[in-house]
């Protein structure tokens, strides 16, 4: 029986060129979306971490910005505790002073009067940061004057050697404080706003208007009242 012709070559083991770019070119495709991927959860990451410090910096913040206020010593006309100096038209500008720019605080220390007093001070840097800055312990009315003296100049930047007792809060836009005195809420700067007794008095309540920097993964609008803690509703 005849044997049926067949071809002497045969098809060569392995891939040809082209099977092999083609293989090469979906390596690389696949490649390239998977280190799309990974960046972009390495800067979700990065963006969620960066907004959880801000969160809890600016959190940390505020709870210090009301422990200042809470322990802000009352040098108004109508304080009566001892060591308070006399009763005068600037009596109340001792514990509190806004200048549009600067807010500075006169707290105790602690819940011991005998640890004495601190000025603490809060203003937008150079740089703008909100920004905290407070004094040694003070034990005498020259040091309180000097440490009083020196959160201004710290607040305009003219104090360069008082940075290493600042510390940065948030990055804002701007910042403004009103005031809840005589049952209104008024501008301190406006004149003409209030009395000479009604300014001369501290307020009751506080209110922080914060614009925070919107290059930030916490920005916008930040709005926060502080009541005094000694307030009795019904008492004038």
């Amino acid at each position: 029986m005849a044997r049926p012709l067949t071809s002497g070559r045969r098809r060569p083991a392995g891939f040809t060129l082209i099977e092999v770019m083609v293989a090469l070119t979906i390596l690389a495709v696949m490649a390239v979306l998977t280190w799309r991927g990974i960046d972009g959860m390495s800067r979700a990451q990065q963006f969620t971490r960066q907004h959880t410090d801000q969160v809890l910096a600016l959190q940390a913040g505020l709870a210090q910005w009301r422990a200042d206020l809470d322990a802000m010593r009352d040098w108004s006309p109508a304080a009566t505790a001892p060591g308070s100096p006399p009763a005068d038209s600037g009596a109340a500008q001792r514990s509190l002073s806004w200048n549009g720019q600067t807010l500075r605080i006169t707290r105790e220390d602690s819940t011991d009067v005998s640890a004495g007093l601190r000025v603490v001070a809060w203003a937008r840097s150079d740089s703008g940061q909100w920004a905290r800055w407070q004094s040694p312990p003070l034990r005498s009315n020259d040091a309180w004057t000097a440490a009083w003296e020196q959160a201004a100049l710290w607040g305009q930047g003219a104090a360069p050697g008082a940075q290493a007792q600042a510390v940065n809060i948030a990055a804002i836009g701007s910042w403004q404080l009103h005031y809840f005195r005589n049952n209104a809420w008024t501008n301190p700067l406006s004149s003409g706003a209030e009395s000479a007794a009604v300014a001369n008095r501290l307020p009751l309540a506080i209110r922080l208007m914060v614009e925070l920097a919107p290059d930030q993964g916490l920005g916008g609008p930040l709005t926060v009242d502080w009541l005094q803690p000694t307030y009795r509703p019904g008492a004038p």
